[in-house]
């Protein structure tokens, strides 16, 4: 992994494949070799990221590093498997743009014999489900890695099984222990590739019930503060920021890119609300402010520049109960817990 790691972090792909052919040529199991080093170099680049170590090019030239390395992998003779099983459709969520643990999981179920058809990153529902009729899958396998995809995943989830198709699901979108997957309906969810592949082999996904409705799932929907949030998102974020202005005066001084980026941290601020509010879970929204203290912290920014902000916000939501006590709760746990660098969102 050191060698791999290295030839990342260097932006080297010709060193990177060469690392991965020679151990495949040594023998190596091509699952171990996507699972256990090319999977933990890309862990281990979001971590780098995180911490103001490497910057956004360089996650990104690591990460198109590490997808040619999954396909040398899938291109090795060592992985050459005949389809034995039955046919799966790997997917990302609408919007989420990170598709290399959804690649990963294809890989690994090719290698253990399923019939796979991949879609990539950001596919729209309505060409996912065109898919469904035209190929019939026994399984969707649906990936995303961002909370603030789960309404869409939601709306896919519940349209694919309309289609008559179960739906594995996996991702940190999810959460570590799989609780917004149970909460959206999913019929299964797995925390890695291995365990999806694994979740497959020892029991069919049965066939779901087509009358489904997502409000079956998540009732509090019922009183509009998610809709409402959700639609005002750009007005939102232009009073926070105008009413920060007077709240943290540092701001003044900031400079263009300063003012840019903070407001696209306050979009962000008022999107993971949103999917706090839809999902009826606080403390989604208490984790990604706690990541994003981090973050400030790694790049300079001090993290008591959120409450304010928090503040502001919470007085333009001062008729929706339940995004005042979000955001309450939220506001007590950052001035209370310890910043933690490179946490998950």
């Amino acid at each position: 992994m050191n060698s791999m790691w290295a030839a990342v972090l260097t932006g080297d792909e010709r060193a990177a494949t060469a690392v991965v052919r020679a151990a495949l040529d040594d023998g190596t199991d091509p699952e171990s070799l996507l699972l256990d080093v090319i999977a933990r170099v890309q862990s281990r680049v979001g971590e780098e990221w995180a911490a103001n170590r490497i910057t956004v090019a360089q996650e990104h030239a690591a990460t198109a590093i590490n997808e040619r390395a999954i396909a040398v992998v899938a291109e090795h003779g060592a992985s050459r498997t005949e389809p034995s099983r039955g046919r799966v459709l790997v997917a990302c969520v609408d919007g989420e743009w990170h598709g290399l643990p959804a690649r990963l999981v294809t890989e690994v179920l090719r290698l253990r014999g399923w019939h796979v058809d991949y879609l990539g990153a950001h596919v729209p529902t309505p060409h996912l489900i065109a898919h469904i009729h035209r190929t019939g899958p026994d399984v969707v396998a649906l990936s995303s890695s961002i909370p603030t995809r789960l309404p869409t995943a939601h709306a896919t989830i519940t349209a694919c099984q309309a289609a008559g198709t179960p739906v594995l699901v996996g991702g940190a979108a999810f959460g570590p222990d799989g609780r917004y997957a149970r909460l959206l309906g999913a019929d299964a969810w797995a925390p890695d590739a291995r365990a999806a592949a694994d979740r497959l082999e020892r029991h069919p996904l049965l066939r779901p019930q087509p009358d489904h409705q997502p409000i079956d799932d998540l009732p509090h929907l019922a009183d509009q503060e998610y809709t409402m949030v959700a639609r005002s998102r750009p007005q939102l974020v232009r009073t926070v920021f105008t009413g920060l202005e007077d709240k943290y005066p540092a701001m003044r001084g900031y400079d263009e890119a300063q003012r840019e980026r903070t407001a696209e941290d306050l979009a962000h601020i008022v999107e993971f609300l949103g999917v706090a509010l839809y999902t009826g879970d606080e403390a989604l929204f208490s984790r990604f402010l706690l990541w994003t203290a981090g973050i400030l912290e790694a790049r300079g920014v001090p993290a008591r520049s959120l409450p304010p902000a928090l503040d502001v916000l919470g007085r333009e939501l001062k008729d929706f109960p339940r995004a005042t006590d979000i955001l309450h709760q939220a506001t007590m746990r950052l001035t209370t817990a310890p910043v933690a660098v490179g946490g998950a969102r």
